[in-house]
């Protein structure tokens, strides 16, 4: 009967997700209790739903529990029967919420980029430090990210094996799951420059040099199965200092290091 109502409440929550919004009025009886002790009720209008926000929370937990079976299982051996049985609902109950195994997979992908994105952009926008120390950080982090996540990051690389068998273009996909990690990247590279720690140097061609670092971490966890990262934080810092030494070398004066003022530094 409890697998029933759950069944039933999921699938009015998958419906109701599809055609109110956030916003949308409903009505709602509230009940009260008299002295002599009768129920009444009153009717009350423009209540808003949480109808879809309480869909989404379901969906993320799915995908939150998802990520632990392909990393367990691998891709191809994920099923759904065994996604349901980790979610401790049922088949039924997850196809109100994903229409197979790969659309969870990208889901719960971009579930993990986003969460790594986040603690990015937080060491992108640090005004405490300078921006070769940025650059450091970012890859840095990144690095440990992707050795922590070692076991998924050979997951992914499986599934990518299969998207080409299919006769898909996995390139594609990663490209559009990495650019933002790249226009990260540049805008510190942009910004430098604006400041003048940066000398003169194609945006474009150091930020592609600094990601295949971040490539190189990602080839040597998932097809050498190395499991650490050498001396790739090393090398983007060395990348980032030399991109400030372009600076006196074109002729311009160097910069001073964060939390220093200067009046050719615009804070």
């Amino acid at each position: 009967m409890r697998g029933l109502f759950e069944s039933l409440s999921d699938l009015w929550l998958s419906r109701s997700a599809e055609t109110l919004s956030p916003t949308d009025s409903c009505d709602e009886f509230v009940f009260t209790k008299k002295e002599n002790k009768e129920y009444t009720h009153s009717q009350t209008r423009g209540v808003k739903v949480s109808i879809t926000v309480e869909h989404d929370k379901r969906k993320r937990e799915i995908l939150e529990k998802s990520l632990d079976v392909f990393m367990d299982e691998g891709f191809e051996d994920t099923t759904f029967q065994k996604i349901a049985e980790r979610c401790g609902i049922t088949r039924t109950i997850l196809y109100l919420y994903f229409k197979n195994k790969r659309e969870i997979f990208n889901f719960s992908i971009k579930l993990f980029t986003d969460r790594i994105e986040t603690s990015l952009k937080e060491i992108a926008s640090d005004p405490a430090l300078t921006h070769v120390d940025r650059i450091g950080a970012i890859i840095e982090r990144t690095v440990e990210d992707c050795i922590a996540n070692r076991r998924l990051l050979m997951v992914i690389h499986d599934y990518l094996g299969h998207v080409r068998t299919a006769g898909g273009n996995p390139d594609e996909r990663v490209k559009r799951r990495t650019i933002r990690m790249k226009h990260l990247i540049a805008g510190i590279l942009i910004d430098g420059q604006r400041t003048g720690e940066f000398g003169r140097f194609s945006i474009k061609v150091a930020s592609e040099l600094l990601y295949s670092l971040i490539e190189a971490e990602i080839f040597r966890l998932t097809v050498l199965a190395r499991e650490d990262s050498g001396t790739i934080p090393q090398a983007a810092r060395l990348v980032a200092e030399s991109l400030r030494a372009l600076l006196a070398a074109q002729g311009g004066a160097s910069i001073p290091h964060a939390g220093a003022t200067s009046p050719s530094m615009p804070r």
